[in-house]
């Protein structure tokens, strides 16, 4: 029979080697799956590519994305609000990369990676340094450009260009639910739906916080946001409830 709990986040977690790519739910600070992140900051992993809506708030005892820049273990951020002073003192000493994304660009990104498609074409960033190749991906001492985004493809589509966007599929996700079942199942609290369904759905392997299981049960088809099929792993804790 099908049985996706596991007893704990750390086992859940292994996979997760330095290097991975992980895309991490949450928008601001809701549904945010602050006890995975930190079972992840427990281990040795370090030059990660995060992809997030954003990329923490820099705050004294920040957990979080904040704690895994703080920490120094992230290479490589696509994100569309990189506010973290942290992240900014880092990325001009050259020591983390940044992808900057459209917000609705990066969930259309994630949900093409999900979908199997081979990419979208969007007048978001059209005519910008984020289409036309002089966004600094990656600085070196002294402030010197080492990288910057790729040009992107653009065509006209009834009179107004488009920029060419490809799909994200991350190694891993991390995601943050409300109510979850064996099957792993899920259904999402209020604004806590987020970018989780669209991490779980684009990455390799999805791993799951979840509030609350139903150990005996199925939930009803009728109460279900992400089907089963996309989720791998599902630990329940005692993460913060969204309100």
């Amino acid at each position: 029979m099908i049985d996706k709990i596991r007893p704990g986040a750390v086992d859940c977690l292994t996979g997760i080697r330095s290097g991975s790519s992980v895309a991490i739910g949450g928008f601001g600070q809701t549904g945010v799956p602050l006890d995975l992140i930190d079972a992840l900051c427990d281990r040795d992993v370090r030059g990660l590519h995060i992809i997030a809506n954003n990329g923490g708030r820099g705050l004294p005892g920040e957990r979080g994305i904040g704690r895994l820049l703080k920490e120094n273990r992230v290479r490589r951020l696509s994100c569309s609000f990189p506010v973290n002073p942290d992240f900014f003192r880092r990325y001009f000493a050259g020591d983390v990369e940044i992808e900057l994304v459209p917000q609705g660009t990066l969930a259309e990104r994630l949900r093409a990676g999900g979908s199997g498609l081979g990419g979208f074409y969007t007048p978001t960033a059209a005519g910008t340094m984020l289409a036309d190749g002089r966004f600094v991906v990656r600085y070196g001492e002294g402030g010197v450009v080492l990288e910057t985004l790729a040009q992107k493809e653009s065509r006209v589509i009834d009179g107004r260009t488009y920029v060419l966007e490809s799909p994200l599929r991350p190694d891993f996700a991390l995601v943050k639910a409300h109510l979850a079942d064996r099957y792993g199942n899920l259904r999402f609290r209020l604004g806590a739906r987020n970018f989780n369904p669209l991490a779980a759905m684009a990455a390799g392997c999805t791993i799951v916080q979840a509030d609350h299981i139903e150990h005996d049960d199925s939930l009803p088809p009728d109460d279900i946001h992400l089907p089963g099929p996309f989720v791998d792993h599902v630990v329940e804790t005692a993460g913060e409830t969204v309100r």
